[in-house]
């Protein structure tokens, strides 16, 4: 019961927090129209707005909604793996994406230790039906 709770909380604090990325991809998307720039920014922030919509949705019955908490859990995993890999590769930004590694790193496992458990399915046997 109190892992649900944790649970629950952790979803609405990550659903809230990856929402309010619609501020700066609303601003971003205006400014990069307007400067004719081409930015694969916004799409990712997208990305992430949605899942945190998803998150805040599945905070109400994590139970049924264990595959979108494993899909963010292993989503911010990946991202977290992929910035690390930049980080050594493009050094004068590596401070920010160590720390963008750290958040993304967190929040991946925070979820895939709190998912719930796959539900137990008996299985029954061809001899005995």
């Amino acid at each position: 019961m109190r892992r649900e709770r944790v649970l629950k909380v952790v979803l609405v604090l990550v659903g809230l927090l990856f929402s309010a990325g619609i501020y700066p991809l609303v601003t971003s998307v205006r400014s990069d129209w307007q400067a004719n720039k081409e930015s694969a920014e916004p799409m990712f922030i997208s990305l992430y707005v949605t899942l945190g919509i998803f998150l805040l949705i599945a905070a109400r019955n994590p139970s049924a909604n264990r595959s979108v908490i494993a899909y963010a859990g292993w989503a911010n995993i990946a991202h977290a793996a992929v910035m690390a890999v930049m980080a050594v590769h493009i050094a004068s930004e590596r401070r920010g994406l160590l720390i963008a590694v750290a958040v993304f790193g967190v929040i991946g496992l925070a979820l895939l230790a709190l998912a719930p458990a796959k539900p137990s399915v008996e299985r029954i046997s061809p001899a005995g039906a």
